[in-house]
This record gives structure tokens, sequence and C-alpha cells, in this order.
């Protein structure tokens, strides 16, 4: 009989307080490889401080996560008094290395104002991963032709629209190569005429079958793209599912109460994502 195979991000009972604050309070989760799982919640809820700690951006305080099998931060050693194995902090040049596995796209684009898009794409591979830059430009281009923006490659950041500006980061993350893609809000910085666009290139990324965790308020693309939603609030996960099921019948009172507001604010004509600058 087959061993069961671990998902490749399996989160166990995750644990993490700022200043005294429990932002997370025992988070589990698993996506399986080419699963698009949408983080839901309120403002605060700790859905943005738990896909940093996926990548060690922000280290946890209790609890454990893989990412295709590799124990993010740790190394586990048993001991005679721990036999299950004592945590490890690994160097911070190991921390990177798993890090380099994982692209990550922020609510702010964070481009280098002094390069062009093609040379933003191109600067981690070369520097980072010391890959021959002719191989890079390539793939940079290629890249940027996916996401759009094949004529905008000598174009720099400031000439280009913040939807541009986030499709640029989402090439440059992908450069990398990357197994696994972080969104944090990745539209909320927009102006809702841009936030299509930047939806449009995140639904090829998951129909080609990337693993992709996106914290959104984006509840149209949460519903058709992802294949489980998970809603957060106050640090838990309150309930998980099928998109269409949580979204359209949920059941718990606090999913219903979050749905109900987002739904009032996308009729008073906001932006779904109204949470910008929030840090959890």
């Amino acid at each position: 009989m087959a061993t069961q195979q671990m998902p490749l991000v399996h989160a166990v009972n995750v644990h993490k307080s700022f200043h005294g604050n429990e932002v997370l309070k025992g988070i589990d989760l698993d996506v399986d490889a080419g699963q698009v799982v949408c983080l839901l919640g309120p403002s605060g809820s700790g859905k943005t401080t738990f896909l940093r700690c996926i990548n060690q951006l922000e280290t946890i305080d209790g609890g454990r996560i893989w990412v295709d099998g590799d124990l993010m931060g740790y190394t586990e050693k048993p001991t005679r008094s721990h036999p299950q194995g004592r945590l490890h902090r690994l160097h911070d040049k190991a921390i990177a290395a798993q890090r380099r596995e994982i692209g990550m796209v922020f609510q702010r684009f964070n481009l280098f104002p002094h390069m062009t898009a093609l040379e933003n794409v191109c600067e981690a591979p070369v520097q980072v991963k010391g890959e021959p830059k002719g191989v890079v430009r390539e793939r940079a281009k290629s890249l940027l032709d996916r996401v759009g923006l094949g004529d905008r490659c000598d174009a720099y950041p400031s000439q280009l629209s913040g939807g541009q500006q986030q499709r640029v980061a989402i090439a440059r993350a992908l450069a990398m190569e990357p197994k696994l893609m972080l969104f944090d809000e990745p539209t909320s910085a927009l102006d809702p005429e841009l936030v299509g666009e930047v939806l449009q290139v995140m639904r090829g990324l998951a129909e080609s079958g990337m693993t992709m965790v996106v914290v959104t308020h984006e509840m149209s693309f949460a519903r058709e793209v992802a294949d489980r939603v998970v809603f957060m609030d106050g640090g838990v996960v309150v309930e998980q599912g099928d998109p269409k099921r949580v979204i359209n019948d949920p059941q718990h009172e606090r999913t219903r109460s979050f749905l109900r507001r987002m739904r009032q604010e996308e009729a008073e004509g906001h932006h779904g994502a109204t949470s910008t600058g929030a840090t959890t």
C-alpha cells in the first residue's frame, strides 16, 4: 500500500503573537499541489500574518509548517527528553534558500524604480540564484508576455499603471520558478478599473496548475477560481470548504456577517478590497 503523500503546504497548530497579542491561535491548513486556496476574513483576522509565516517572513511561536516536505524555518532533532523532536531555528542563509522556492506578491508592488520592467524581473534569478543573464532575460521576456506586458519591457515603474506594475511583480515572482505562489491582497491597492487585469493573470496561473494561496476580498474570484475557501476571524479558521457552498450558504454566523458586509459594500459601489494596509 502506497504511503500517503504530504500536501504541498501542511500547517499544523500554527501560533503567532505580536507584543502579547495572539494573532494566530492554532491554524491548521493543507494545500495540495495544483490547488488554489483563498483566505477570506475581516481586517485583523490573521490572514496576512499566516501567509507571511508560510515563507518565514514572520517566525511562528508554535506549531509547524511544511512546504513540499521541508519544515519551514526549523530543523527537528530528536532528543532523549523530546523523542518526537525539538525544533532548532535554521540559519538565515538556509531560510533564504527555502524562501526562494516560494513566490510572494504583496499589496504594494515594491518594484525597483530605477530598473525597467525587464530588469526588475531579471534581478533575482541573476543575483540570488546566479543564473546566466542571457537565459534569465529570455525567460523574463516570456513571463512579461505571459502577463500581457511583452511590449513594455523597457518601461520604468513610473511609466506603468498600478495594474501593470502588479503584473510585473507577478512576473518577477514567477521568474524564480517557485513551487508555490502566495498573494497578499494583490488588488487592494489598485483603482477598481485595474483590478480585472491582475485577476485575469491570476486566473491564467490557476489554470496552468500553479499552487496558490490567496488572501483576497474579491468574492467573484474566490467563487470562480478557488478549489477551497478558508474563512478566518480572530486568528482561527471558522469555516472552510467548497467556494460556492461557503460563499452562498455559510454555516457560521461570523461568516454570514462578513459576507453580508461585503455584499453591502459592493452594492454601495465600494471596491471589494476594503482592508488596504491591514497587516494581519
